[in-house]
């Protein structure tokens, strides 16, 4: 039988990559490594949470179909509405957003113990920050 185990990964591509990964960096405190010995950073980074999983690959358009190339990068995020990521920390959370000076916004669902911030990274994808009993 296949099925999915839970979600790998998501790919943003960007032609500003380096703000891009400082943005995963500061905000969600992921690490920004090359994917694999001798990759050209300045084409792909992976972003690496705290058990040391590559959760978010960032790619300059091309970097890894080249058909991609020279497709004009989107001012939008077409269907994609948000990635969601489950975290700890809620107010420390809050206070490095406003020290970062982003602009979010929170929403509480008191019945799932869930409360959730909502922040856009440099290329517009919605990020939803997941905090539950915290």
């Amino acid at each position: 039988m296949a099925t999915v185990k839970s979600l790998d990964h998501f790919n943003i591509q960007t032609t500003a990559l380096a703000q891009t990964a400082g943005f995963f960096a500061d905000v969600l405190e992921l690490d920004a490594r090359a994917p694999y010995p001798g990759a050209d950073t300045s084409q792909v980074i992976w972003m690496f949470d705290t058990l040391d999983r590559p959760v978010v690959h960032l790619t300059t358009p091309g970097a890894t179909f080249a058909a991609d190339a020279d497709r004009p990068p989107r001012d939008d995020t077409g269907a994609l509405h948000h990635v969601a990521f489950e975290c700890e920390g809620h107010a420390a959370m809050l206070a490095r957003l406003d020290r970062l000076g982003l602009e979010w916004r929170s929403r509480e669902i008191e019945v799932l113990g869930l409360r959730q911030l909502f922040v856009r990274e440099p290329n517009g994808v919605l990020l939803e920050l997941n905090f539950r009993g915290d």
